[in-house]
């Protein structure tokens, strides 16, 4: 007589589900488009992984909502109806709960008081993700105590810290882990400044070009961030603390492009007097070609610490003579690597790869997750 066989196990036929709280500080333009793509994701994430993302609550620069001040809100928060004064601590405490649930935090501000507090919540098991440069950058003895409290078990990622979307942080740590060892980095880490080197060509002024790539949104909302070349020194130094060389801002030799006289002056000062760029940009296109080559925004690191962030001409032959558009070129110099140099490359700018950048990280944590009974 045929058997029919067994009922299987219940625990075998479903399949048990990761629940992730989440909260996100920062609903600008990258917090804003990580909300949508989370979003978007849930229900395949859900069904593809047994991965479920619980938006608990969102924290603005002056308030917050919670998710248990109406929770059919979950999915459009800008139309929650009880907003709260911004408490931080109380967010995180929120987002925890007390049932042992796994906890992570998004900090999509450029908020330094936001930075402060990660030690505390790394150290309750809260795991935290950034895109926020001021936490690999800022003082060495914070940074310091940031990974310290990592000890505990949660986890804290980097990754759209240094151009956007890229696996720029990730390769680095795959080499190091591998047992490789860096000998230099060499790069081009902004994608505005990439757009404006490759625009320039002395056809148009280039404050003209500085305009377009502000109305485009290529710019922060003051140009200076970007052509000051600061925003590149931070990526510098999240590259080499990853690498465990304690580097700081004030380590790096940095040339602006921004002249002394402009610096100070409140914004639209500066854009008024945006023209008087154009002359000193003409100089330097004009010894690119003279030389035969191009003019690039690059930013180099080597293993003895000298760090440096400049507009340097560049032969015609060099890997990053034919970057395209906005995109970013990292190029790391390893033991393994040093003959043929290893490059990553590819769009570095941008709220939506920024986004999916932050999304990975937070993937890579939910799949070191144990499952919750």
């Amino acid at each position: 007589m045929q058997r029919l066989p067994l009922p299987l196990p219940a625990a075998a036929t479903t399949r048990r589900r990761k629940v992730l709280a989440v909260g996100v500080i920062g609903p600008g333009r990258v917090g804003g488009a990580l909300l949508a793509q989370l979003r978007a994701a849930q229900p395949r994430l859900v069904r593809d992984g047994g991965l479920e993302l619980r938006l608990c609550g969102v924290v603005a620069s002056k308030r917050m909502w919670l998710d248990c001040d109406d929770t059919e809100l979950n999915g459009r928060h800008d139309g929650a109806q009880i907003w709260r004064p911004n408490d931080l601590d109380a967010f995180a405490e929120h987002v925890r709960g007390n049932d042992g649930r796994h906890a992570l935090l998004i900090d999509c501000s450029a908020n330094d008081e936001v930075v402060a507090h990660y030690p505390r919540w790394l150290a309750d098991g809260i795991h935290v993700v950034t895109p926020n440069k001021l936490a690999g950058s800022g003082p060495l003895a914070r940074w310091q105590a940031i990974r310290a409290a990592c000890a505990g078990g949660a986890r804290f990622r980097y990754e759209a810290t240094v151009c956007a979307g890229l696996p720029v942080v990730q390769t680095l740590r795959d080499l190091l882990d591998t047992g490789d060892e860096l000998l230099a980095v060499e790069g081009m880490f902004s994608g505005t400044l990439a757009w404006l080197c490759n625009r320039h060509d002395g056809q148009h002024p280039f404050s003209a070009l500085v305009r377009e790539a502000h109305a485009l949104g290529y710019t922060e909302p003051d140009p200076r961030d970007d052509l000051s070349g600061l925003d590149v020194a931070r990526k510098l130094v999240i590259l080499a603390r990853e690498v465990g060389w304690p580097l700081s801002l004030e380590d790096v030799d940095l040339q602006s492009l921004v002249p002394a006289a402009l610096a100070s002056l409140p914004r639209e000062s500066f854009m008024e007097r945006l023209h008087e760029l154009d002359a000193p940009m003409a100089a330097r296109l004009a010894e690119a070609h003279a030389a035969g080559g191009v003019l690039r925004h690059v930013a180099d690191l080597d293993r003895h610490g000298r760090a440096s962030v400049r507009l340097t001409v560049l032969p015609a032959s060099h890997a990053f003579a034919h970057s395209r558009l906005t995109d970013n070129v990292v190029q790391f110099r390893t033991r393994r690597y040093c003959d043929n140099p290893l490059l990553v490359q590819g769009p570095g700018a941008g709220p939506e790869v920024t986004a999916a950048g932050v999304f990975a990280d937070l993937l890579r944590i939910a799949e070191s997750l144990a499952v919750q009974a």
